[in-house]
């Protein structure tokens, strides 16, 4: 029985496409396979075209993130992933370059899921929560915050409230399954 491999958008890709992928962005000069602009939907891809998408570093730089999180979802299938990398938005990266639109943190995406706060009816595109990992500053990660926030989404609900400021966070890793 043979395995095929499974088929990866990269969107944003840049110059470092990731391996095997095929690459989209909106500038000419990067590895990109494919050029279109981010925040012009439908993207040139029929619906459910792959297994998993990456965007590192993209979603705080689009026009309308929920409009994207459901582009996302329709080339996705049914089952497969979107792993999402952004910085939190207490990290001085979020705020320093210009070209960022958003400003995340690490709830910023319940809509999709279950625990929708009561806002669901924005969007039909569902997802489950497979992970979120939020990086701190490195001098919280070796005082042992990271892990202590990571451990539940309880402690990190905790640390978003009350300490995010003081314990700033730095990057947050996002993996979620596509439900349809």
């Amino acid at each position: 029985m043979s395995r095929t491999k499974p088929r990866v958008l990269d969107v944003g890709c840049g110059i470092r496409k990731y391996p095997g992928s095929v690459g989209l962005d909106n500038n000419t000069r990067t590895a990109a396979d494919v050029i279109a602009d981010l925040d012009q939907h439908p993207y040139p891809f029929r619906d459910s075209s792959f297994d998993e998408l990456r965007a590192i570093h993209v979603i705080e730089h689009v026009d309308n993130v929920i409009k994207t999180m459901e582009e996302f979802h329709r080339v996705v299938r049914a089952g497969g992933t979107v792993r999402l990398e952004t910085p939190h938005y207490t990290d001085f990266s979020s705020f320093c370059d210009p070209t960022h639109k958003s400003h995340l943190n690490s709830f910023s995406f319940r809509y999709f899921g279950d625990d929708d706060a009561g806002f669901g009816y924005y969007t039909q595109a569902k997802f489950r929560e497979k992970k979120v990992y939020v990086k701190l500053l490195a001098l919280w990660r070796y005082l042992g915050f990271e892990f202590l926030i990571n451990a539940s989404p309880r402690l990190r609900r905790q640390w978003e409230y009350y300490l995010c400021y003081i314990v700033r966070g730095k990057v947050m890793e996002f993996e979620f399954e596509v439900l349809k």
